[in-house]
């Protein structure tokens, strides 16, 4: 059953560890850290991705800043109650984790592929530089009858395929995990710098 459940939920990344890892919660006598990830892009810019990681899984001093590591998880979705109100927070879960020399460039460093279903009607427009994108977020399914909510954007013809799909809908895509800053303004006035993290797709497939 959980092979099953890899299947719809399954990342793959390498990247540089940038943040001393941090107890984020403990169950069952099972402590969990967080930390952030610098993942390169082809670009040559980087995407800081949080993950959190059982202690089982910490070995000396493997997880500490400047360590290269390879990690498998999976996309995990949590909410965090922030001033009375719910909020959506995304980790990679890690079930295996490598310490490496360096990144492997012959291999992707950011990968992620979901099998979901859509919860929420996508939303179409087009960015200010004209480029056509949908955002959407897609429901999938996890064990013990849990599911992680995974915003997720498409772009060009995909998007102009994804505009009228109805929720519901089964779609399972391949992409990558993609992080960004933004602006939150508050009705007094004030403002502050968030972080945003979506799954940015290559290729996306509905299934009927």
């Amino acid at each position: 059953m959980n092979n099953l459940y890899e299947e719809y939920n399954n990342v793959k990344m390498q990247g540089k560890v940038i943040s001393e890892k941090v107890l984020n919660h403990e169950i069952y006598g099972e402590k969990f850290y967080t930390f952030n990830l610098e993942v390169p892009r082809l670009s040559e810019a980087v995407d800081i991705i949080p993950v959190i990681l059982s202690e089982r899984l910490i070995e000396g001093d493997n997880i500490k800043v400047g360590s290269m590591v390879k990690i498998n998880g999976q996309y995990r979705s949590y909410n965090s109650a922030e001033n009375e109100k719910s909020r959506l927070v995304l980790m990679v879960f890690v079930k295996e984790i490598e310490t490496i020399e360096e990144v492997d460039t012959e291999t992707p460093s950011n990968e992620i592929e979901l099998n979901g279903f859509l919860c929420k009607k996508p939303i179409y427009r087009m960015t200010p530089l004209g480029r056509e994108i949908v955002d959407m977020l897609l429901a999938v399914n996890r064990a013990y009858n849990k599911s992680d909510y995974i915003p997720v954007i498409a772009w060009g013809r995909n998007a102009k395929y994804c505009e009228n799909l109805e929720v519901g809908k089964n779609i399972k895509i391949s992409g990558r995990i993609q992080s960004r800053q933004y602006e939150k303004k508050y009705p007094d006035g004030t403002s502050e710098i968030r972080n945003a993290y979506e799954v940015s797709v290559n290729k996306l497939e509905v299934i009927e």
